[in-house]
């Protein structure tokens, strides 16, 4: 009734708010201490990073979450438990659990044939032989997703792929890190607010 007289007076009801933008950001790695600091964990050391003033990561299913908002939005960070070759499992969970269309997906991992510190963002793609990718692949049925590949470089021997990924990172790099750690929490932070086409352009600089 009492709505009713609003409209009938020519006194709208206030608007509801808009439903909660969510996005889900996972970044890739390995869970344990032995993992935490090499490369291939770059994925997890990206998300310590956002989080680290303004959430706080906690066990859950497949992974452990923390929640951060950013400008009206709210920023849903996994960082998978199931380890890389499982990490599918983890992505398909989280995003229907919280309701978050696949377009607001992002995938922080690394890439060989990328420079240290070098960010890609990309819309879609293959996995390019990365093994955490081949599972989101087959876990959410597309390839047609967001994923930021962070480089680590490729300065191993020929055969010597796989243990160059799960090294660490030397001296100079760790060095580097806390500015190419930053540069990537902006590079999410401005997929969230000023959409894919402006954080590509922004962010996918060339190498110096």
């Amino acid at each position: 009734m009492k709505s009713f007289l609003k409209r009938l007076f020519g006194r709208p009801e206030p608007a509801k708010q808009d439903d909660e933008v969510k996005y889900l950001i996972v970044g890739l790695g390995n869970i344990g201490a032995e993992y935490a600091e090499t490369r291939h964990n770059i994925g997890f050391k990206v998300l310590d990073a956002l989080a680290a003033s303004d959430a706080v990561f906690t066990p859950a299913r497949y992974g452990s979450v923390a929640k951060m908002k950013y400008k009206g939005r709210t920023l849903v960070l996994l960082k998978p438990s199931t380890y890389m070759n499982l990490s599918g499992k983890a992505v398909a969970y989280w995003l229907a659990q919280e309701k978050i269309p696949l377009e607001n997906l992002m995938i922080v991992c690394d890439d060989l044939a990328l420079p240290f510190g070098t960010i890609r963002i990309r819309t879609k793609g293959s996995d390019g032989g990365h093994n955490g990718l081949k599972s989101i692949n087959a876990s959410i049925g597309t390839t047609e997703y967001i994923r930021m590949r962070i480089g680590i470089g490729n300065s191993f021997a020929k055969g010597a792929q796989v243990d160059y990924v799960l090294s660490e990172w030397s001296d100079e790099e760790k060095a580097d890190m806390p500015s190419k750690l930053e540069a990537a929490g902006e590079a999410i932070k401005s997929f969230a607010t000023i959409g894919i086409e402006r954080a590509m352009n922004l962010h996918n600089k060339k190498s110096k």
